[in-house]
């Protein structure tokens, strides 16, 4: 089939997926001036709307609630254990520099090797063809292993993923918290994993102005959790009494409780960003200015976009409306 002939509207309305023609993603702003194109790109417009429809399904949710845990989801999480096992069979090496250890890209051949393999385990047989094309996103999504380190790009990658799976159908529209409660929780603590061991650099860090090292979404989508909550203000996440009873409820919290495990000082130093949200009178004011500050510092910077890779599943071609 053409490319040109192919849909590239909402999943509903894609093509069926055997007539779909796969394609190895690229990259395709290559310049300050190409940032309007991926604006105006399809991969935005669905990538932007699938982080802010997780949004609204986690809003007022504890992550220990009851939710439908679909088959898709289970070998999700079974891929993310492997990759974690992985871990334990790389351990780091012995090396004069601190940061950034070697052994990370030991690891990283490992899933690079595997990784087609390992989404041909999550999606039916008769969708195989669409594997090396979302399996560029899992690659994507752990970080750098020629810099050995992991940031706000990577974590979109793994977002991405996630979305191209919900585009080829393989998951639904009733899989939404166990996608953010299940699948992007154990992502989180696999990458915290990495982080720890090693000793991953923060990419493109803006030091103790950014929201965090290496994470984004865990905040948004933790203060919609948050919302409406009856006792938990903004103002109560810098208190550790707070934060170390509720963290297993709350991926805002559990954020929270890494930072201070990971950074000495006084919390106003070392997570300013933060110190400043903590003064915000509620959760959903919270949760606005956390979305538009993601677009204004992941999403609209080229030194992270211009790593983003665009296929048939997140095209570049602009919104079809």
């Amino acid at each position: 089939m053409a490319e040109s002939e192919r849909q590239t509207g909402s999943p509903e309305e894609a093509t069926p997926p055997l007539c779909q023609s796969f394609m190895i993603p690229k990259k395709e702003i290559h310049m300050v001036p190409d940032m309007a194109k991926w604006k105006r790109s399809q991969a935005y417009a669905d990538y932007i709307g699938f982080i802010l429809t997780l949004n609204e399904g986690v809003k007022g949710k504890k992550l220990t609630c009851e939710y439908k845990v679909s088959e898709p989801i289970e070998k999700l999480v079974e891929l993310l254990d492997t990759l974690d096992r992985w871990i334990d069979e790389t351990p780091p090496v012995n090396q004069p520099s601190r940061f950034g250890n070697k052994a990370f890209r030991t690891w990283y051949a490992k899933l690079d090797q595997e990784a087609e393999n390992l989404v041909k385990t999550v999606i039916p047989e008769h969708l195989a063809e669409a594997a090396p094309e979302i399996a560029v996103y899992l690659k994507e999504s752990v970080g750098n292993s020629t810099r050995i380190d992991y940031g706000t790009g990577h974590e979109a990658a793994f977002a991405a993923f996630l979305c191209c799976l919900c585009k080829i159908g393989v998951l639904r529209v009733d899989d939404q918290l166990a996608i953010v409660f299940k699948v992007f929780n154990r992502y989180l603590e696999v990458m915290r994993k990495l982080q720890k061991t090693y000793r991953m650099e923060p990419a493109g860090s803006q030091g103790v102005w950014g929201l965090d090292d290496f994470q984004f979404l865990p905040f948004i989508w933790g203060s919609s959790q948050l919302i409406e909550h009856p006792n938990l203000e903004p103002r109560h996440f810098v208190d550790e009494k707070v934060v170390i009873e509720n963290h297993k409820d709350y991926m805002f919290l559990e954020c929270i409780l890494f930072i201070t495990e990971m950074k000495t000082g006084p919390f106003a130093e070392h997570s300013n960003q933060l110190w400043n949200i903590s003064a915000v009178p509620s959760w959903s004011k919270v949760n606005q200015g956390l979305v538009r500050m993601y677009k204004a510092e992941c999403l609209e910077k080229f030194p992270v976009i211009q790593h983003f890779k665009f296929g048939s599943l997140l095209p570049i071609q602009p919104v079809t409306s």
